[in-house]
């Protein structure tokens, strides 16, 4: 399998030379020059398939012979190494969690994934290379927890000051070995233009790759769990809707490629808090991206999204076409709050505010088709907003162990201003 650059300025990579670069040279994303449906019998008996024979025949075409399979099965199997099942809700509407992994964050399975296919990679490589990722909330302590101790590896993740949770930002500051957190005064927004700057400076790019869902290797793994849902609903037979709360749109990309695999679902529905960029896009045709703003489902705070130019590119940047597969809506926090007391109230489930708002992309979705089964992602632990979520609701949440293990480490991190410092931070 090749990649392209989505602008077209660059030379076409390997599966490898994607992943080690992160970005393409001239700034833009890389996509697969081609996707190949899989046979309808896999899809008619999916439910005779392991989670990892899934997810190998879903990831196979995009790697091609680069990994052995034997390899390939393996990372695989250390990447689906927890549940992801589908909860009833109501009669129409159901959840996939995906936050039962090591940091209780659906990252992390792209972010394992990207991991074990890095050593693999450098397996031969005495050269130290420098994974840098900017977090919004979770990706920070998947990524974290992925590279973890990985020989020839080092981490360095960049957060917003103040626009994390405690949680999130401990998962990501109280590990050490070979893993760095450096906090900008700014937004998340910030934090991607700052990691996009590095990747195009010639004085420290060559050492360097991401582990944002720019990367292919973070963004095509999380076809998976859209597998592994269809798997356990299929047999339902009723139109199958996934609704995914939305901030940079990797996840929901990855979502739209599963159907060009030729998984049969209906509609996709990307639900975004107030950072409104795509469904104003889709409302008046019109793409502007503006400055990030704050809300309680904080790893959705993203102006910009850059995943979105993949899904135009899978739709051949044809608006009405998209539109016939892809809806949008957005929601404010008192929405969001409304909706996680209405869910406890009515099914006494805990949704943490990303899930939240997409139970509301399902609700609002489901007044055209009322007889569809809407599956709405929730794709981090509500303990991770544990100071919120005991203020929205009067529930008990337990502290899983996962979680416990971080609570009493002390967080280490470095405060930067600019992005010289961060250059200066590198090169030392």
């Amino acid at each position: 399998m090749r990649y392209y650059s989505l602008k077209r300025k660059s030379p076409d990579v390997s599966f490898q030379e994607a992943v080690l670069n992160g970005l393409a040279p001239d700034r833009s994303l890389y996509f697969p020059e081609s996707i190949s449906l899989l046979p309808k019998k896999f899809f008619e008996n999916i439910d005779q398939y392991s989670n990892e024979e899934i997810a190998y025949k879903a990831i196979k075409q995009f790697i091609g012979d680069e990994i052995p399979k034997e390899v390939l099965q393996n990372i695989i199997k250390d990447t689906l190494h927890f549940d992801f099942p589908v909860i009833p809700i109501n009669d129409s509407i159901s959840t996939l969690e995906l936050f039962h992994g090591p940091t209780m964050s659906f990252k992390d399975v792209g972010s394992g994934f990207m991991a074990r296919s890095l050593d693999y990679f450098n397996r031969k490589n005495n050269n130290k290379l420098t994974v840098l990722v900017a977090t919004s909330g979770d990706t920070g302590g998947a990524v974290a927890h992925g590279f973890l101790g990985i020989k020839g590896i080092e981490v360095v993740i960049l957060y917003p000051s103040g626009k994390i949770s405690d949680i999130q930002e401990r998962q990501l500051t109280t590990l050490g070995q070979n893993i760095t957190a450096i906090q900008l005064d700014g937004s998340f927004d910030d934090c991607q233009e700052m990691v996009k700057k590095a990747f195009l400076d010639n004085e420290i790019n060559r050492k360097l790759t991401s582990a944002n869902s720019i990367n292919i290797a973070r963004w095509l793994p999380q076809m998976f769990y859209y597998f592994i849902a269809y798997k356990q609903v299929y047999k339902k037979q009723r139109e199958i809707i996934f609704s995914v709360p939305s901030g940079n749109f990797g996840n929901i990309c990855a979502a739209i490629m599963t159907k060009r695999l030729g998984l049969p679902i209906k509609h996709f529905i990307a639900a975004t808090n107030i950072n409104d960029t795509v469904p104003n896009y889709l409302a008046n045709g019109v793409y502007n991206p503006k400055p990030s703003k704050a809300t309680i489902s904080n790893a959705m705070d993203v102006g910009n999204p850059s995943n979105f130019i993949r899904i135009q590119q899978l739709f051949d940047n044809d608006l009405n076409s998209l539109k016939n597969l892809f809806s949008a809506y957005s929601f404010t926090d008192k929405e969001t709050k409304n909706a996680m007391q209405q869910i406890y109230n009515n099914s006494q489930y805990l949704a943490d505010p990303h899930g939240a708002v997409g139970y509301l992309g399902a609700k609002l979705f489901q007044k055209k088709k009322t007889k569809s089964l809407c599956i709405f992602l929730e794709t981090a632990h509500p303990v991770k907003f544990i100071d919120l979520v005991k203020k929205i609701l009067s529930a008990r949440i337990a502290i899983p162990e996962q979680i416990k293990s971080v609570l009493e480490k002390e967080k280490k991190s470095i405060k930067i201003k600019t992005y010289e410092d961060l250059k200066q931070f590198l090169n030392s």
